[in-house]
C-alpha cells in the first residue's frame, strides 16, 4: 500500500447472507445493538432503526447459548417485517454460544484472546514451547468443528482480536504489543486457510490510534506473507461520543482507509446505534472518493518506516518543531514572520535544486493543498523535504470552505490524522466557513490528542455498550464527564462490563466497569481498587479515589 496513490487493497470476498465484502465492492458499514439480546421486540426495533440508518449489517451480543438461539427469532421477525440486514452473533468465552448461533445467523465473530484461551488474568505465565505448541493444538481442536458447522449453514466469521482481551498466552510470548494481536488473529486464519473457510472478516482493534494503525498494517503484512487475502473491518474501540468519539474514530479508520485499507466499518460511539451509521458512511464516502484523484509522484524519506512510523526530525523555530508538541494555528501564538506559506506542488519544484532552497532558510513551512487527495499531495512534498535532508517544522494547512461542520469534523480528523500519525507534520492549520474560531480551535486540539501527540483535556475511553452492558451507559458516561472533565492531563475509562474492560482501559489512569446489575467495580489503572459499587454512587466513589490519590 502507498499513502501517495490510493488504491484499494485488493482481497477476497467474504459473503455475508446477501452483503457480498471485499475490495471489488462499497465499503460496508456495521453497527451494533446495545439492547438485551433476549428482548427480541426491542431488538428486532433497534435493528429496523440501524438497517433505516444505512447499515449493511449489524451485530448483537450472545454471551450465551439462549441468547444465541433468540437471535433466530429475531431474525425471523425482521423478515417478517421485510428487513434483510445480516446479523452478526458477538462471542466471548463460549464456544458452545458460537456453535448455537452458527446455526441461526448469517455471521458469527469470535475473539481469539478468549474463544478457546481462559480469560486474561494479567498474571505473568510461562509456557515452555511444548507448552506453547500443546495450546495452539487445543485451538485447531476446538475451532475446526465449528469451521464446519459454518460450511454446513453458509455461515461467515469474523476473527476479532481486541487489544483488551489478548490471552495470558499470547501475552506470555508478546506482551501487550501490536505483535501479539497480529499472531492472535494468525493462529486461527492459519487454521482456517488450512481447512480451506474462506469466508472470514478479520478485525484487529484499540481504543488507542496509534496501536489500532500499527496493528493492522502489521497484519496486513503478515497475511501478505503468507499469501492470505481475507477482507477487513476496521474500528476504534472505546471511541467514546460526540465530537471526540467522532475524531478518534475518524483519525484512527481515516488513515488506513485513506491507504486503501478496510472493506467494512464500524464507528463505535456511547450513543444510539444508529448514530454511529452516518459517520461511518461520511468516512467511506470521503476516503472511497479519493480512487478518481491524481496520483501523486512520491516516495518514502530513506529509513521511513511506513508501518511504525516514527516523528521527522526537525530543528525547533520558535514554538513549532523540534520536541514541541504540535501547534495549532490560530490557537497557538505563531510569529508570523516566520512561517512560509507554499502549495505542496510548487515546494516539490523548490526541492528540485538545492539552488532553489533560499525561500525555506530559518522559516517554518506550512504547506497548503487543493488536490483531491490532500494526505498524499502534501505528504510527497515533506517526504521530498525530509529526503533533501532540510529540517524544518512543517505545518499542514487545509481549507474545508463550506463544508458543514459535522462533515469537516470528520474530514479533518483523517486528513491531519494520517499525517500526524504518518509522523510528519508539526502543527495543523484547519479553515472552514461553516466553524467559528472556537470550534476550530477544539477540533485541532482534539485531533492531535486523539492521534496521541498532545494532551490539552480530560481523555475519556467509552465503550458504546452492548446487550452484556449492566447500566445505562450513556447517562453514566455523561455523569462521570460532567464531575471530572476539568481534569487535563487524566485518561478515564467508562466500561460496559469485563469483557474488554480491564484490557481497553491499561493505560487509562482509572477505570469505571460494570460488574453486574446495577453495580460498578473501579480501577487504578489495571488494578482493582473496589468492587460492586452500587451505579447510584459509583461516580461519587471515583472522584473520592481520584482525591484520595491526589490526582485532583
Amino acid at each position: 500500500m502507498s499513502v501517495f496513490d490510493y488504491r484499494r487493497r485488493e482481497t477476497s470476498t467474504t459473503r455475508v447472507g446477501d452483503v457480498e465484502i471485499g475490495s471489488g465492492f462499497p465499503i460496508r458499514l456495521q453497527s451494533m445493538n446495545n439492547t438485551s439480546t433476549m428482548d427480541t421486540e426491542g431488538s428486532v426495533e433497534q435493528v429496523i432503526r440501524i438497517a433505516a440508518a444505512g447499515a449493511d449489517i449489524d451485530r448483537l451480543t450472545a454471551q450465551g447459548v439462549r441468547e444465541a438461539a433468540n437471535m433466530g427469532e429475531i431474525r425471523k421477525r425482521l423478515r417478517e417485517r421485510g428487513c434483510g440486514i445480516p446479523l452478526v452473533a458477538d462471542i466471548h468465552f463460549n464456544p458452545r454460544a458460537a456453535e448455537e448461533a452458527a446455526r441461526h445467523v448469517e455471521k458469527v465473530r469470535i475473539n481469539p484472546g478468549n474463544f478457546v484461551d481462559p480469560g486474561r488474568t494479567f498474571r505473568k505465565l510461562e509456557y515452555t514451547d511444548e507448552e506453547y505448541l500443546l495450546e495452539l493444538k487445543k485451538i485447531e481442536d476446538r475451532f475446526v468443528p465449528f469451521l464446519n458447522l459454518c460450511k454446513a449453514h453458509g455461515t461467515a466469521i469474523r476473527i476479532g482480536v481486541n487489544h483488551g482481551s489478548l490471552s495470558d498466552r499470547i501475552m506470555s510470548r508478546y506482551g501487550d504489543t501490536p505483535s501479539g494481536m497480529v499472531e492472535s488473529a494468525m493462529e486461527f486464519l492459519r487454521v482456517a486457510v488450512k481447512e480451506n473457510f474462506n469466508d472470514i472478516v478479520i478485525s484487529i482493534k484499540a481504543s488507542n490510534t496509534v496501536v489500532m494503525v500499527e496493528t493492522v498494517r502489521r497484519l496486513v503484512k503478515a497475511m501478505d506473507a503468507e499469501g492470505m487475502k481475507f477482507p477487513l473491518h476496521l474500528g476504534v474501540t472505546e471511541a467514546g461520543d460526540g465530537e471526540d468519539g467522532r475524531v478518534r474514530s475518524a483519525v484512527g479508520i481515516g488513515t488506513l482507509l485513506g491507504e486503501g485499507i478496510g472493506d467494512t466499518i464500524r464507528v463505535s460511539l456511547s450513543e444510539a446505534p444508529e448514530a454511529e451509521v452516518p459517520v461511518a458512511r461520511e468516512l467511506a464516502d470521503y476516503l472511497s472518493s479519493r480512487a478518481s484523484a491524481p496520483s501523486v509522484e512520491g516516495e518514502y524519506a530513506p529509513g521511513y518506516d511506513a508501518v511504525m512510523p516514527s516523528r521527522r526530525p526537525t530543528r525547533k523555530i520558535g514554538i513549532v518543531g523540534g520536541d514541541a508538541v504540535p501547534v495549532v494555528v490560530g490557537y497557538d501564538p505563531l510569529d508570523e514572520e516566520t512561517l512560509y506559506r507554499v502549495p505542496a506542488g510548487e515546494l516539490r519544484g523548490l526541492l528540485d535544486e538545492p539552488s532553489r532552497y533560499a525561500p525555506l532558510a530559518g522559516k517554518v513551512i506550512v504547506v497548503t493543498s487543493d488536490h483531491a487527495n490532500p494526505v498524499a499531495d502534501i505528504s510527497s512534498a515533506i517526504h521530498k523535504l525530509w529526503s533533501a535532508g532540510l529540517d524544518n517544522p512543517v505545518i499542514a494547512a487545509l481549507d474545508y470552505g463550506d463544508t458543514p461542520a459535522d462533515k469537516t469534523v470528520i474530514r479533518a480528523s483523517a486528513d491531519f490524522g494520517a499525517l500526524l500519525l504518518n509522523g510528519l507534520i508539526d502543527g495543523v492549520e484547519i479553515k472552514s466557513s461553516t466553524m467559528n474560531r472556537e470550534a476550530i480551535d477544539r477540533l485541532g486540539l482534539g485531533i492531535l490528542q486523539a492521534s496521541r501527540r498532545r494532551v490539552t483535556k480530560t481523555e475519556f475511553v467509552s465503550c458504546p455498550g452492548c446487550g452484556r452492558t449492566m447500566f445505562d451507559l450513556q447517562e453514566t458516561v455523561a455523569r462521570v464527564k460532567a464531575a471530572t472533565s476539568m481534569y487535563p492531563g487524566l485518561k478515564i475509562a467508562v466500561m460496559g462490563c469485563i469483557v474488554n474492560g480491564p484490557g481497553e482501559m491499561a493505560d487509562a489512569d482509572y477505570g469505571y466497569v460494570g460488574a453486574g446489575v446495577g453495580n460498578v467495580s473501579l480501577y487504578r489503572g489495571k488494578e482493582l481498587v473496589e468492587k460492586n459499587i452500587p451505579s447510584a454512587e459509583a461516580v461519587d466513589h471515583l472522584i473520592a479515589l481520584m482525591k484520595a490519590d491526589g490526582r485532583i
